[in-house]
């Protein structure tokens, strides 16, 4: 991943923010361990090879505008069902001069494309949806063949601090609490892709810090103003465990082709 610049600095631009929300997000990205801790292992998947590129499920658009960035020949899609976060997103790309990002209104349990993108990245996305095999099939109809579609997802256990492992923590609107590689792996190959490469992340860094988080924050956004002081040192912890390579851990990343 890009250092250079914060992840998420576009959303300063959003009248979502205070302004001293917008100065810490200058300063420091997002403040969502978990986010960056995933950003660091999709982000550097990214090749400026891809040409017209989806993030599935964008929300606020994080992942979009980073797509745009690393793509500046291509053209890149984030598509959501929330329209007030569609609304948002759209107005920060006016204002960055993106113009090869949009936005557009699609749920994904219905998307009806065909041969579209060679690129579909989901992030953290098919926990969300009830019948992921139904969306995973409609991920393979949109990618053109010898596209590639890059997820992630939760891992069904985590290990809580260094006491052992157990199922992964319930976050309101989840409809599981997250796949096992293998899981994961069989879904993809009833949907007909070819795995290039699929394996946990979250290694015991990763996955300490994770743990502190979700500890503050109870995955609610509770303890705003405490977790914004500890976030930096979290983050920068989590830094550390970005190439490791768990045998099992409290994530799953998968990059699949089309034939």
């Amino acid at each position: 991943m890009d250092d250079a610049m914060p992840l998420g600095i576009e959303l300063t631009l959003s009248d979502r923010l205070s302004a001293p929300e917008r100065l810490y997000v200058k300063l420091f990205g997002v403040p969502i361990n978990g986010l960056r801790i995933r950003a660091r292992r999709v982000l550097p998947l990214i090749t400026d090879k891809y040409r017209h590129a989806l993030d599935a499920g964008c929300g606020p658009g994080i992942f979009t505008f980073e797509l745009a960035k690393r793509l500046p020949q291509g053209m890149v899609t984030g598509v959501d069902i929330d329209d007030a976060l569609l609304e948002t997103n759209t107005q920060i790309v006016r204002a960055t001069g993106l113009d090869n990002c949009r936005f557009e209104h699609v749920d994904l349990t219905t998307m009806d494309t065909s041969e579209r993108f060679d690129l579909i990245l989901s992030v953290d996305n098919l926990e969300h949806i009830e019948d992921d095999d139904n969306v995973l099939r409609r991920f393979y109809q949109a990618l053109t063949p010898g596209g590639e579609l890059i997820i992630h997802v939760p891992g069904l256990y985590r290990r809580w601090y260094f006491f052992g492992w157990a199922e992964n923590f319930y976050v309101e609107g989840h409809f599981r609490p997250g796949y096992t590689r293998e899981q994961l792996e069989e879904k993809l190959r009833q949907a007909g892709f070819e795995i290039r490469e699929i394996y946990y992340t979250y290694g015991w860094i990763e996955t300490l810090t994770n743990n502190i988080s979700y500890w503050i924050t109870r995955a609610e956004m509770k303890n705003r103003y405490f977790y914004a002081l500890v976030f930096p040192f979290l983050n920068l912890l989590s830094s550390f465990g970005k190439n490791s390579r768990p045998e099992k851990g409290a994530g799953v990343l998968a990059v699949a082709c089309k034939p």
